[in-house]
């Protein structure tokens, strides 16, 4: 019976194997290898059965059951009888010969099948081989095959038979006519040669240890014959690469006579292929096999032949490489291999041949020659050990040349070189010297050019394999050491070494310490009298200098301090200990930071102070003298890097600040002044430093060398101007001036102070005055530059502020005169910041300038930089810091000049000269002016010294001017606008008498506001006015008030709109706050106030009629209400202003409010007409009268006075506004406003007003604020809820969003807005019974109605309403009797009846089996099971598992994703103790439950992951249960297949009993509508049976199971197909 039913199986898939889809067509085959582990015999006769009954079955299925067949024969094949293997060779025989075409892949898999049965019953295979392998007759190409593959999978068995095989082929050779024969006996010998060779190799482990390679002479030189003398001739070029790749292995069978003689036709013959074929990986693959066979045998032929193989191979070699090629690769290792047999057996004549080939100037010759020799001399070191001279001299010319690639290759040959030994002999340093002058090219120098070799060479350009070559070689190679130490300190000083600087130092470093160990204390540099090496101070000197700039160069600042560290013994003895701690900081603080984020004059101060350090410890003149020598020698070196001289020069000031010997001072600096390039600026920067480091300590001497240079040369001009060098043009001796006057600079400003004020006027000052009258750019900066360091020092001097400077005036104007020269609108130097600061120094020395003086500099300065254009925009850093630093020179001098009189005077002086800036119409002057204006009196404000209580006169005055501009179209100006105002009262605060450190609350408010003045929006910007005013009024003295009004008067024409208003806003406040003391002024006030309302309609103009409406409203509120109700709408903004004036008084706000709720509800909201007589459904238009009162109601509850009156109004507002939005929604304005709209469609508030749900909605938002609930608001307004409030759609989410906001931020108001809204629920709108079931169901989800003791009374409204006849507002009763359990959880078990029968109810609701009442009761019920009395569900519990059962499949997916979770949610509430009957009920939804896993809708397989989890305690199986919690966690990935056997492996185990019924339900859902589903039921059932006992099978109906199965097979569906295909495979286990 088992036999039958496996086959039964087997014929089933076989059936199947004929499925279009790929992916179906494998599985059949992966289920038939399934059933072959089982029952290989049985599943091997169905294959061989139906292959053999289904002649025409096409050869693409016949392939996949042959693959099938190979897989259970390779893994089985110990299993198979004699019987079951001859009927399997007969059968893969046949249908591998059943047609002479050649049918690739069907013929293949046959062929597979027979070397599969071969490995174990080779003689039957064979029989069955030889016997269609006759002599006389051509044998099929795929038994020729077929026998080839044999002898490579089974070399033991096969090699015996080769014999015969061969003496039968051999005769076949000569009658194959077709040229794919021809291919596939070639493809046989190679691989019967390559077998042959294998055996006797290891003819130890062989079966037959007798056979001798003799054996298979004759027949491999007869074929051999054929092969080389006529098929090589063939113009197939597919045969004469069988040919090539054959003869290789045959040449090793050969005879050794016949291989001498055929040597001198085979080698030509194989080379000729060279010229044949494009890819030549074989034919040089086949040529290293001849040669190693001819090598074997000591073949003289050989001598003869070389000639011509090396060129051929050398031509092989010179063929560009590609990278992406892998068979010219390939062929390049393979010709190499070549070359290696040659150099072991030739080598004198291989080197004869490949040296010359580099002195041709041929780039390919070339570079192909070095990979030669670089391979020889790595793979045949023994035989070129002797010729290592040779070599070396032969590479002379390739040295010199400049092309990249051959550079490369260079490089490799003396890596190559440095491992043998070669670089030890003479020669070798000039290989070397190369490798290190690679090193120093600059990768500019490289260019790379788009192409095949551009990735290869950017990967490994000429200067990385230099570098990385030179420190393996350093590092490595042992020998090396006595080579390059310590040669290579020669190449550090040469600038033509620069670029290899930091390679070299870490070779050398390496190099050094190997050395250190070694010697111990020894000196490591031996000069011997080699002139060559650097000296101790040029070595200093050089790393010095180029750590300077420490990060080019691949960081060779760090590598030179570390090389430097190591050489301390051999700079000098003493430098050692101090060295240790120095260098290692140095190195950290790079480590630190990176090029862009350095310091370059922090890390110079560094390294300055290091070498003054070393100089210090040193303490040696002799030795300081010969470094400064040094320094000064290497100077010119530099002239190509300004960075380095510069700091070079910096290095020549230090060492001779720390000479003793004044006349090698004077000397050198003398030296300096005669050889600088004076045209650099660089330069002319480097010697003034110099000179200022040297002033440090030889003040005396440095002023005297550059008086004697100055006089050095007759003066050709007037007297002061000294012209240098007669030659020179005129601008190139400005240069020279210009460098002298930053030496008198930099000298003065370094000089001991002590010794400065003595000479600063006789020796710098007149100096520099000579040249004032100069017009170059250059020296005026020069000029400006070095007067301001040296007046700095003057002021930083202890007897600066009493020294008295003669020259002062005369510096002074000389610095106006500079900063008038400067181009007004645009900032190109930094002479006017250098100025400014020059003047700030001189304005603090004696004697004081004159007032006109000190008036005319501060109109010059401001001139020269507040017209300047604005600042530049982000990205040019250099212009922008200039323009801040000037900026900041600038105040600087201010704050300088009003010091020195610190008087209100002084203070009004300083404004008046701003006072045009701050009203200029050009925003940038203004921003300058406020800023400048903020600093002073920022300034004044701490320096404030007051003797006698005075009044601060023109405080009002001061104000009045700054105080408008807090509303300036630019924020930057407001802010300073807001200092400056901050400033002046604390200034009247001293000035009544108030410490310094008093800190007043209320002038402390103003700085608070500053964050409203960045608003750009008008309303906070003058309500930040108006609250700066308030702060003014309450600070600001009576008898300065009606001057601080006048002000702004005049400010209400500025013409900056913003100032304006702000004016306005300002005045109205003050007349609010202060009015009862202007009771003489009151007139003259309020007829400039109603002459302005008059001349303009501006808005802040017409805020003075507030007041009059509000008078008049008092009397008579309820006509003012009607006459503003009448009003067109949309109410201008005009009207606007008048509603939010009636709001200035709770009491009237309370009224104008209850008038407003009234004419809301007397009117009905909407009517409905339609707008077309044909039309199908009427319009809802809006009502005129409540539309209205709604958009007035806005107005009113906006302003901020009307709070007190919401408030008393709050829950009939609340409520109004609330249903109001609901029965709007959708509702049309009325139509003379929708024909006015369409006519002037232009005003944005008109589309707000004209819009009767927005204008609702707006003035709901409004009573909220007003009544103290802005989170409400906020919290809508980002919850989106607004929004969704207004359409209806969204509307009852809106509904439900705004009751959870009330609850959470206005819970005490909740009480009386219920009572309200239980009023609302006998109205006759259906839409406002479902917004106030929404808004009340939503409330139970929170605590505080229990906390209000309002849960019974809200509980008894809703239950009352689960009759009402719209199934919306009966759904939403739902929902709150269910928001219980999130709201007030302790009180479900209480009401858990009430609850329970409400839901029951709600699941038969109506007639509708989907009805969205019933999916509600579900959701409701899964949040309150786990909170229920247990006994309460009991009683219920199996009612409503039955209930919910149907929904499972539901087409709906919220139907199915909420009866699966109420589900899960029943069986936690049972905790694993539930009754039998519900255990029913839970084994019953346990297979749809694994299936929906597959669910095409997210949530659905959420719910089954949750329910699955729950049912697992309730199975009382602890191995499901923990499956369960171990793969379906929520947001865990899961492997359905994986999960679904391990489940199943479980149910089996413990519950054998439901296999019947899990199959049954799994059948079922083999006609499920969703293609995952229907794919994971075979699924499960697979599983199911895979991990059944034998005595359980029984349960199956198979039958009915195999015809299911066979019926998916035909599924549309691929992946369904493949399951069934699968589970098939599976069934193996019934057999």
């Amino acid at each position: 019976m088992s036999e039958t039913y496996v086959k039964r199986l087997s014929t089933i898939l076989l059936n199947a194997i004929t499925d279009k889809d790929p992916r179906v067509q494998e599985q059949v085959c992966g289920a038939l290898c399934t059933l072959g582990e089982s029952q290989p015999a049985e599943v091997l006769s169905a294959c061989e059965e139906h292959l053999r009954l289904h002649e025409k079955l096409a050869h693409p299925y016949r392939t996949m059951v042959l693959r099938a067949m190979e897989t259970v024969v390779s893994n089985h094949i110990g299993e198979l009888d004699k019987d079951m293997a001859r009927a399997i060779i007969l059968l893969a025989s046949n249908e591998m010969t059943k047609v002479k075409e050649l049918v690739s892949d069907w013929q293949q898999a046959a062929s597979s099948v027979l070397v599969a049965v071969g490995r174990r019953f080779i003689s039957s295979v064979m029989e069955e081989l030889l016997s269609k392998f006759q002599p006389g007759l051509l044998p099929h190409p795929c038994t020729v095959h077929t026998l080839a593959s044999l002898s490579i999978s089974n070399v033991f068995g096969m090699v015996p038979f080769l014999t015969s095989i061969l003496s039968t082929m051999l005769p076949m050779l000569g009658a194959a006519k077709h040229d794919s024969m021809k291919v596939v006996f070639c493809c046989a010998l190679q691989r019967f040669s390559e077998s042959t060779l294998e055996y006797l190799a290891n003819l130890d482990q062989a079966p037959d240890p007798t056979v001798r390679k003799d054996a298979f002479a004759s027949d491999i030189f007869g074929a051999y014959d054929i092969l080389f003398h006529q098929w090589l001739q063939s113009r197939e070029a597919k045969l004469r690469l069988a040919v090539v790749e054959a003869l290789g292995p045959m040449s090793h069978l050969l005879p050794s006579e016949k291989l001498e003689e055929q040597l001198p036709k085979l080698l030509p013959g194989v080379l000729t292929l060279y010229k044949k074929h494009a890819e030549t990986v074989h034919v040089s693959k086949s040529l290293g096999q001849i040669l190693e066979a001819a090598v074997s045998v000591g073949s003289r032929t050989l001598d003869i032949q070389l000639d011509s193989l090396l060129a051929a191979l050398h031509a092989q070699i010179c063929v560009p490489i590609e990278s992406s090629s892998p068979l010219v690769t390939s062929n390049r290792k393979e010709v190499l291999r070549c070359f290696t047999v040659l150099a072991c057996c030739s080598p004198d004549r291989l080197l004869a041949f490949l040296l010359p080939k580099l002195d041709t100037s041929n780039e390919r010759t070339r570079v192909g020659t070095l990979q030669v020799l670089r391979h020889v001399i790595n793979a045949a070191a023994a035989q070129m050990a002797v010729k290592k001279p040779f070599i070396l001299s032969s590479m002379k010319l390739p040295l010199l040349d400049t092309n990249n690639k051959v550079k490369r290759a260079v490089v490799q040959v003396v890596s190559a070189m440095a491992h043998h030994g070669y670089l030890e002999q003479p020669g070798g340093k000039a290989m070397v010297e190369y490798v290190v002058q690679q090193c120093a090219l600059p990768p500019e120098a490289e260019p790379q050019k788009p192409g095949a070799d551009s990735e290869a060479l950017a990967a490994d350009s000429v200067r990385a394999i230099s570098v990385s070559t030179l420190y393996l070689v350093s590092t490595t190679v042992d020998r090396m050491g006595e080579v390059l130490w310590p040669y290579l300190l020669e190449f550090l000083v040469p600038m033509r070494f620069t670029g290899a600087l930091s390679p070299l130092c870490r070779s050398l470093v390496h190099l050094a310490q190997k050395r250190q160990e070694a010697g111990a204390h020894a000196p490591l540099i031996q000069y011997n009298g080699n002139v060559h090496l650097p000296s101790p101070y040029a070595i200093t000197t050089r790393l010095l200098a180029v750590s300077s700039n420490p990060y080019v160069g691949d960081g060779r600042g760090a590598a030179s301090l570390r090389l430097l560290s190591v050489l301390h013994q051999d700079i000098h003895p003493a430098l050692g200990q101090r060295w240790a701690t120095a260098i290692p900081l140095l190195l950290e603080h790079l480590e630190e930071y990176s090029e862009e984020t350095l310091s370059q004059k922090e890390w110079e101060e560094k390294l300055l102070m290091f070498l003054r350090d070393s100089l210090a410890v040193v303490s040696d003149n002799t030795w300081v003298c010969q470094l400064t020598l040094e320094m000064c020698k290497q100077l010119p070196n530099y002239n190509g890097t300004p960075l380095e001289k510069n700091f070079l020069y910096k290095c020549v000031g230090t060492t001779l600040g720390a000479a003793s010997s004044k006349e090698v001072v004077r000397k050198h600096l003398q030296e300096l002044l005669e050889t600088a390039r004076y045209q650099e600026e660089r330069e002319r920067e480097g010697l003034a430093c110099c000179f200022g480091i040297c002033a440090t300590s030889h003040l005396d001497d440095t002023l005297a060398q550059l008086e004697d240079f100055v006089k050095s040369d007759v003066l050709r001009k007037s007297a002061g101007i000294f012209n240098i060098f007669k030659d020179r043009s005129e601008s190139e001796a400005d240069k020279v001036r210009s460098a002298l006057i930053l030496c008198y600079g930099h000298v003065a400003a370094r000089a001991p102070c002590e010794l400065l004020l003595a000479r600063v006027e006789a020796d710098v000052f007149r100096n520099m005055s000579q040249c004032f009258s100069t017009k170059d750019p250059a020296l005026r900066l020069s000029l400006v530059q070095s007067v301001c360091m040296a007046t700095q020092a003057i002021c930083s001097s202890a007897h600066g502020g009493s020294f008295h400077l003669s020259r002062k005036a005369e510096l002074v104007a000389q610095m106006v005169e500079f900063i008038k020269a400067e181009p007004p609108d645009s900032l190109r130097t930094p002479i006017r910041k250098k100025a400014m600061l020059a003047c700030t120094y001189l304005v603090t020395l004696e004697p004081a300038l004159e007032e006109q003086v000190q008036a005319d500099l501060i109109h010059s300065c401001l001139h020269s930089v507040m017209a300047m254009l604005p600042e530049p925009e982000e990205g040019d850093s250099h212009q922008e810091s200039l323009y801040l630093d000037t900026m900041q020179a600038l105040k600087d001098l201010l704050t300088s000049l009003l010091q020195r009189n610190m008087t209100p005077q002084g203070l009004q002086v300083m404004v008046e000269h701003l006072s045009p800036w701050i009203k200029s119409p050009r925003g940038h002057e203004r921003v300058r002016a406020l800023g400048l204006s903020a600093c002073l009196l920022q300034f004044f404000l701490e320096h404030l010294q007051i003797s006698a209580l005075v009044p601060f006169h023109n405080l009002g005055l001061l104000v009045g001017l700054f105080s408008p501009r807090c509303a300036d179209l630019w924020p930057a100006t407001r802010r300073e606008a807001v200092s400056c105002v901050h400033s002046l009262l604390y200034l009247q605060l001293g000035y009544e008498g108030f410490s310094r450190d008093y800190r007043d609350d209320v002038a402390e408010q103003l700085l608070s506001l500053k964050d409203g003045l960045a608003h750009p929006d008008p309303t906070i910007l003058f309500h930040t006015c108006h609250s700066i005013a308030q702060i003014i009024a309450k600070r600001l003295p009576p008898d300065q008030l009606i001057s601080l009004l006048l002000t702004l008067f005049e400010g209400l024409g500025d013409p900056d709109k913003n100032c304006s208003r702000a004016a306005t806003v300002m005045i109205n406040c003050l007349l609010k706050e202060r009015g009862s003391m202007l009771q003489e002024k009151v007139l003259e006030i309020v007829s400039v106030l109603r002459s302005k309302l008059q001349e303009t309609r501006e808005e802040h103009v017409l805020q003075a009629a507030q007041h009059s409406v509000f008078v008049l409203a008092t009397h008579h509120c309820a006509a003012v209400v009607s006459s503003l109700l009448g009003s067109p709408l949309p109410f201008d903004s005009h009207t606007c202003t008048l509603w939010r004036a009636l709001a200035l008084e709770p009491g009237l706000a309370a009224q104008v409010l209850g008038l407003l709720l009234e004419k809301i509800s007397r009117d009905v909201p909407f009517k409905e007409s339609r707008a077309f007589l044909l039309s199908s459904t009427p319009d809802r238009v809006a009502t005129l009268l409540p539309l209205a009162a709604t958009c007035a109601l806005h107005e009113v509850a906006s302003a901020p006075a009307s709070g007190p009156a919401v408030l008393e109004l709050y829950p009939q507002l609340f409520a109004a506004l609330l249903l109001r939005v609901s029965c709007t929604m959708g509702v049309q304005p009325p139509r003379h406003l929708q024909a006015k709209e369409r006519r002037s469609a232009s005003s944005g508030l008109a589309s707000r007003s004209l819009e009767p749900c927005s204008s609702a909605v707006d003035a709901l938002q409004a009573v909220l604020v007003r009544g103290g609930n802005e989170d409400v608001v906020q919290h809508m307004e980002l919850d989106g809820g607004w929004q969704l409030l207004k359409t209806s759609a969204g509307h009852e989410e809106g509904v439900t969003r705004l009751a959870s906001a009330m609850a959470k931020f206005a819970g005490p108001r909740l009480p009386l807005v219920m009572k309200v809204l239980f009023a609302t629920q006998s109205s006759v709108y259906e839409v406002q019974r479902v917004t106030s079931t929404a808004f009340l169901a939503e409330l139970l989800s929170s605590n505080v109605v229990n906390d209000l003791m309002l849960l019974e009374s809200l509980l008894d409204n809703l239950t009352a309403r689960q009759k009402d006849t719209s199934a919306r507002v009966r759904r939403l009763v739902l929902r709150g009797l269910a928001n219980v359990a999130s709201g007030s959880p302790e009180k479900v078990q209480t009401h858990g009846p009430q609850l329970l029968t409400a839901m029951i109810s709600g699941l038969d609701d109506g007639d509708d089996p989907h009805s969205l009442v019933a999916l509600e009761a579900m959701v409701g019920l899964a949040r309150l099971l786990d909170l229920v009395d247990t006994w309460d569900l009991r009683a219920v519990l199996l009612h409503i598992a039955v209930r919910i059962r149907p929904f499972f499949d539901s087409e709906r997916m919220e139907f199915r994703s909420a009866s699966i979770r109420l589900f899960g949610h029943l069986n936690k509430a049972c905790h694993g103790d539930c009754e039998d009957v519900f255990l029913e009920q839970v084994v019953g939804g346990l297979a749809p439950l694994l299936l929906h896993l597959q669910d095409p809708q997210a949530p659905v397989v959420t719910a089954c992951r949750f329910a699955l989890r729950m049912c697992g305690p309730n199975l009382e199986c602890e191995e499901l249960a923990a499956v369960f919690q171990k793969h379906l966690q929520e947001g865990h990935g899961l492997h359905f297949g994986e999960f679904l056997n391990t489940t199943c492996k479980h149910l089996m185990r413990h519950f054998p009993d439901l296999l019947g019924r899990l199959l049954s339900t799994s059948l079922f859902y083999f006609k499920s509508s969703w293609e995952d589903v229907r794919a994971a039921a075979p699924m499960l059932t697979g599983f199911l049976v895979l991990h059944v006992e034998a005595e359980q099978l029984p349960q199956v109906d198979l039958e009915q199971l195999l015809a299911a199965l066979q019926l998916l097979l035909k599924d549309p569906a691929p992946e369904v197909r493949a399951k069934a295909a699968e589970t098939l495979g599976r069934l193996v286990k019934f057999a």
